[in-house]
């Protein structure tokens, strides 16, 4: 199989990080400069007509595309560790917990970073550095509602680490390494403890 990512990009950093805490190998990663354009050339294009990263192509030639979609194929490869759940109960609720990081928490991250970082505008042109303010504050509104989650349980979704601590953990770093967001400077000391404890794990460090 070969991943196709981008370095220091959100989405593919949570496959990443999948990846590593399975600990699957065998999985080729090929690199693509964004910057340079390269999702554009024609023969990725033909893998995902979207342009986007990341993207799994399977031994027989087949293509997955969307983050969640690749985590779910990974998780049916390799099912243990489990971070998807075991059983519909459990497989539920750490879904309804990682799409609202995702939704509420990710997006804006992404959104604040694409929309206000003026590298980026290559990627996002034209950029809205007013909807960029919005999104920031949109995050920071969610980040606040789970520093009162992570007060009262050690992981976004409850008792053990899943995909959803995958999520956020990677929209907190992003908007870190390009906003210089840091919950602990805003007196989000749940969540920033939080962001510090993820990022001791060896799969942190799968960028």
């Amino acid at each position: 199989m070969k991943l196709y990512i981008s370095p220091r990009t959100p989405n593919p950093r949570r496959v990443t990080m999948f990846i590593a805490e399975k600990g699957i190998t065998g999985i080729e990663e090929v690199a693509l400069d964004l910057m340079a354009g390269q999702h554009r050339d024609p023969a990725f294009l033909a893998k995902n007509p979207l342009g986007r990263v990341p993207v799994l192509e399977l031994a027989d030639g087949r293509v997955l595309t969307e983050t969640r979609a690749i985590c779910t194929y990974l998780e049916g490869l390799q099912p243990q560790p489990n971070l998807m759940g075991e059983g519909f109960e459990e497989r539920a609720f750490i879904e309804m917990a990682d799409r609202r990081v995702e939704l509420h928490l990710f997006s804006a991250a992404a959104n604040w970073v694409r929309h206000g970082h003026p590298a980026l505008v290559a990627l996002e042109n034209p950029q809205f550095p007013d909807f960029a303010t919005a999104q920031a504050g949109k995050l920071r509104e969610t980040a606040q509602w789970l520093d009162q989650v992570l007060a009262q349980q050690p992981y976004i979704a409850g008792e053990r680490f899943t995909i959803a601590d995958i999520t956020a953990f990677c929209a907190l770093e992003f908007a870190r390494g390009l906003m210089k967001y840091r919950p602990g400077a805003e007196g989000l000391q749940h969540l920033q403890a939080y962001r510090d404890r993820i990022a001791e794990r060896p799969s942190a460090q799968a960028k």
